[in-house]
């Protein structure tokens, strides 16, 4: 089976380093990624340049394309592949929507009474945006309807020193079309620990991979700016040292709910649904989805799988999902990112200096992401530069396999060392506690 995988980062080079062994793989990539260049046949072209992907697909007679990012999605690139023949791993623009329209999303919600969701309110209008803030009279979230990279979304008690401040933001988002589109959602502010369940659909049937915990802080202790994403964790038994299994099982039906809104809504959504929640004092709240793997989270989770990804894409497409099995151990993620990344380039156009001999002698894993290659010379972006993942028998020991293989990786670069630490574990064990008694 000839399989393209359409995307540039680590989330892209997990998947490909997963289907690698049982199909022919090619790829489109915006930047010459290391990782995904040794696996594939590839070619460097824009992967939002739909007749360039198509043009690509038919001379390669690809059979199956596997759409790792949400912008080509948006912009119905599985929509344009099928009607020339090629089945695809992904939904279509008007599925994406999930992620792409926050107000689709939450109207989804409100008019199938799928639980889970929260107080919101759109708005097209700044003054109006402003009396809402004003009258809710609690903190809230400011979100630009589109797409940000995941980096325009602004918390009040966060990002945000108060109520004048959330009036000033969706402004600004309204006034510039930040995310595309000349609106904004406001929504009450949950209180809780955030995860991540992702989960492969094929429009009817879905399956549930490990819940994993994001860290988007850009600094140490939960600090600085929101990125996308700085690390994440995940625990031998599919849940999180906070989140047991009735709290996980509702989550997921929150999921399967909105598969079926989505497919009476729009038609059948087919790829993989990755649903962010917050469990607060009364359960899970659903934050938002995308329309993707998450990255890093997908780094957690595909190398747990321990069934034929290429077989579970064909089952994706033919609607036939039925089963996958999953490795019992535990993952830590941490992404190496260059100097002053989320808000600065400084860090930009440096060389790195990788010993991937060393990374794979200490146990862990790297993912290659926001780089590119040059004359055999790995060059920084202004985004996340390679993501190192390790898996053990306790979240405790892959965080220090993980940790341990940082030192291999040398430039003008920083990581989060607290991810999946002791720690912070216990830090988000204890939040939880101290919720549940309110």
């Amino acid at each position: 089976m000839r399989i393209l995988v359409v995307g540039t980062g680590a989330r892209e080079h997990a998947i490909c380093q997963s289907i690698a062994k049982d199909a022919e793989l090619y790829s489109i990539m915006s930047k010459h990624n290391p990782g995904i260049s040794r696996l594939s046949k590839f070619q460097i072209s824009n992967e939002n340049d739909i007749p360039t992907v198509e043009k690509y697909a038919l001379e390669n007679k690809i059979d199956m394309a596997i759409i790792g990012p949400e912008a080509p999605l948006e912009k119905g690139i599985v929509n344009s592949l099928e009607k020339i023949g090629i089945e695809c791993v992904g939904p279509t623009q008007e599925a994406a929507r999930i992620e792409t329209d926050k107000e689709f999303m939450r109207n989804l919600f409100q008019d199938h009474n799928i639980k889970g969701s929260l107080v919101y309110k759109v708005f097209d209008n700044a003054q109006d945006a402003g009396k809402f803030i004003k009258d809710f009279n609690k903190d809230v979230v400011v979100k630009p309807i589109g797409l940000t990279g995941g980096k325009g979304v602004k918390i009040v008690g966060e990002h945000l020193r108060d109520a004048e401040d959330a009036k000033n933001y969706a402004k600004e988002i309204i006034d510039n079309k930040i995310g595309g589109h000349p609106k904004v959602v406001i929504e009450e502010r949950l209180i809780g620990e955030e995860f991540t369940i992702q989960a492969m659909v094929d429009g009817d049937h879905i399956i549930p991979m490990p819940a994993v915990q994001d860290h988007p802080h850009a600094y140490e202790g939960d600090t600085g700016p929101i990125t996308g994403g700085m690390g994440s964790y995940s625990d031998t038994n599919g849940l999180l040292p906070f989140l047991d299994q009735k709290n996980y099982s509702k989550s997921v039906k929150i999921m399967e709910e909105t598969i079926k809104a989505i497919k009476t809504e729009v038609g059948p959504y087919k790829g993989i649904l990755y649903g962010q929640f917050m469990l607060c004092n009364d359960g899970p709240r659903l934050v938002e989805y995308n329309a993707r793997f998450g990255d890093p989270e997908a780094m957690n989770v595909i190398p747990l799988i321990n069934t034929s990804l290429v077989g579970l894409c064909e089952d994706i497409v033919d609607g036939t999902l039925r089963k996958a099995n999953f490795k019992p151990l535990a993952t830590v993620c941490k992404y190496i990112v260059p100097k002053g990344y989320p808000l600065t380039n400084e860090g930009s156009n440096q060389v790195l200096k990788i010993n991937e001999k060393k990374i794979y002698e200490e146990g862990a894993l790297i993912y290659y992401a926001a780089v590119n290659q040059n004359n055999n010379e790995i060059y920084t972006s202004s985004s996340r530069a390679l993501a190192l993942v390790a898996m053990d028998d306790n979240i405790e020991d892959a965080e220090k396999i993980c940790e341990a293989s940082t030192q291999y990786v040398q430039g003008d670069v920083y990581h989060r060392r607290d991810v999946g630490t002791l720690k912070l574990i216990e830090k988000r064990i204890q939040h939880m506690q101290e919720i549940r008694t309110i």
